[in-house]
């Protein structure tokens, strides 16, 4: 178990987690290559701060999201990811992430991006 972390602040929030929602959070939030012990860590979806708020931006997303998270399946901790993309207000993306952690258990998170 891990301390969580609450992906609104980055901070830890006291509590303990069995999920996998701090791998996510910092998969997603930490740019691809950044991290000296791990280059694969990472995503794209920082590169999309100044694109427009296009049809095409959100393939993009969707596409920089699951590359961030296939490792999760390649090493066993979950058998499969789904990203979605929605708008739900101008200037923000949100992606609607499913895992299934292979005991049978949908974790769901939300993860937003900011685009221009």
């Amino acid at each position: 178990m891990d301390a969580l972390i609450d992906p609104q602040t980055g901070d830890y929030v006291g509590t303990r987690t069995d999920t996998l929602a701090n791998v996510v959070y910092l998969r997603l939030t930490t740019p691809l290559g950044s991290w000296w012990a791990d280059p694969t860590l990472g995503s794209r979806l920082h590169e999309l701060q100044r694109e427009k708020d296009v049809s095409r931006v959100a393939k993009l997303a969707r596409q920089y999201a699951e590359q961030a998270l296939a490792p999760l399946v390649k090493d066993g901790r979950a058998t499969s990811v789904t990203v979605t993309t929605s708008r739900q207000q101008p200037g923000w993306l949100f992606l609607l992430i499913e895992v299934d952690d292979g005991t049978g258990r949908i974790q769901r998170f939300q993860h937003p991006v900011r685009v221009a």
